[in-house]
């Protein structure tokens, strides 16, 4: 049973498509849905207590959250989602305090290059320079969660896959929400959850990979890790909302995760949009997701 809450996020979401569509027939150019996000992103009100300062991780901008309490030595490093031409450490900061809470670790997030300006392999190479980083700061690798929402989900993995064929340190862990595996977005849900999603289109999809893209394929497997091989990785959450079109994106990654022997946690939330969990706490079904993810955390750390 879907919560009221979340009916009413759905219902200001499906409006917000609506009036969008009317607003831009051709599709809302690129700068404006950044304005206007960023803006959005100010009006957000953070948990009580959460401090966050700027930062340069070799060479890469970024910014530190941390909640009251959390410890210093433990670290989250949160690849934001934006479909790769989108967003930042700023639209990302209530996910951020709520991720340090859960993790009770300091969350550090890249402002990454985006596309199409910087296509790949810009944001993986900010993404590998930020992790060596917080190496480099003394932070041992067993004290190192990656994690990303949307495309900040796909860059988690081409981030892992980059780190195991270079034979480097992984991460303890490695939470995926909503992730974008498939950047030629080519799974079966994308038709079959058309009218179920509230929030985003294949075609918007398609139309950001190849940005990213440049001159690759959309389906080159550290662009799309649908495509890889993901033997090797380290544990994984995976979350899914049950009506997005990405659905797929995540499901047949985690399968084939599993039967590629890595430790796989999987979960769906039936009637859920995509990445959710940026409805937390008003949300409630956004407040269980981010339990969970502090469950899953606690289990990695033995806690």
């Amino acid at each position: 049973m879907v919560s009221a809450e979340a009916r009413g996020e759905i219902e200001r979401m499906v409006a917000e498509r609506r009036e969008e569509a009317q607003r831009y027939p051709q599709g809302k150019p690129l700068e404006t849905g950044r304005r206007e996000w960023e803006a959005a992103s100010r009006l957000q009100v953070l948990p009580k207590g959460a401090r966050f300062q700027p930062v340069d991780a070799g060479g890469v901008k970024a910014e530190w959250m941390e909640m009251p309490h959390v410890g210093r030595e433990r670290v989250f490093l949160l690849l934001h989602g934006g479909g790769y031409n989108a967003g930042s450490p700023r639209t990302h900061r209530k996910l951020a305090a709520l991720l340090s809470r859960a993790a009770h670790a300091r969350v550090l997030t890249p402002e990454y290059r985006l596309a199409p300006e910087h296509p790949f392999p810009a944001a993986v190479t900010d993404a590998l320079k930020t992790y060596g980083w917080l190496l480099d700061q003394g932070i041992a690798e067993e004290n190192i969660m990656v994690g990303g929402d949307s495309a900040g989900g796909g860059l988690t993995l081409s981030l892992l896959l980059a780190l195991r064929e270079a034979r480097a340190k992984l991460p303890r862990a490695a939470v995926l929400l909503s992730a974008w595996t498939d950047l030629s977005a080519s799974s079966g849900s994308y038709e079959r959850h058309r009218r179920l999603d509230p929030s985003i289109t294949r075609e918007g999809l398609r139309e950001a990979g190849l940005m990213y893209a440049g001159d690759r394929h959309p389906t080159d497997p550290i662009i799309s890790p649908l495509f890889a091989d993901p033997s090797g990785l380290p544990p994984l959450l995976v979350h899914v909302g049950g009506d997005e079109v990405m659905f797929d994106d995540s499901r047949i990654f985690a399968e084939r995760a599993k039967i590629a022997g890595v430790p796989v946690t999987y979960k769906v939330y039936e009637g859920m949009w995509h990445v959710h969990h940026h409805a937390a706490p008003e949300v409630p079904e956004a407040l269980a997701a981010i339990n969970d993810i502090a469950a899953f955390i606690r289990a990695q750390f033995g806690e």
